[in-house]
């Protein structure tokens, strides 16, 4: 059975995008040229990763010359806002609240931090 296609971003797929959000468009050999230098990927993984995001709607491609230009259709943001509303309906029951208590409730929180939520709070009503 094949297996449920995601919409969501996976870790390479997120690399190969920030790539791309940085540079505005960019062909397969840019894409790979641009990755760190120990997190360098095969030119097919790449191209493969490329035509999956091209798939799930985050790219579009142009050609020049004999190569495919990437070109980002999805921002950043809106990209940052879905994946915030799937670990709200996965992990918090749908519930902003049960997110922003865990977070609180993050021993990893400093006071600057808390201070920093609770104005971004007030702020918003």
């Amino acid at each position: 059975m094949a297996r449920k296609k995601s919409l969501t971003l996976t870790d390479a797929e997120l690399r190969l995008m920030d790539i791309l959000w940085s540079k505005g468009s960019a062909n397969t050999a840019e894409v790979l040229k641009a990755l760190p230098g120990d997190g360098r990927l095969a030119y097919t993984t790449v191209l493969t990763t490329l035509r999956i995001l091209e798939d799930k709607g985050y790219l579009r491609h142009t050609k020049d010359g004999k190569a495919f230009v990437y070109h980002p259709i999805v921002d950043r943001k809106s990209v940052s806002r879905s994946a915030l509303r799937h670990l709200v309906s996965r992990f918090f029951q749908n519930s902003p609240e049960l997110l922003v208590s865990s977070l609180i409730a993050d021993e990893q929180l400093s006071a600057k931090h808390l201070r920093g939520l609770r104005t971004m709070i007030e702020e918003s009503e």
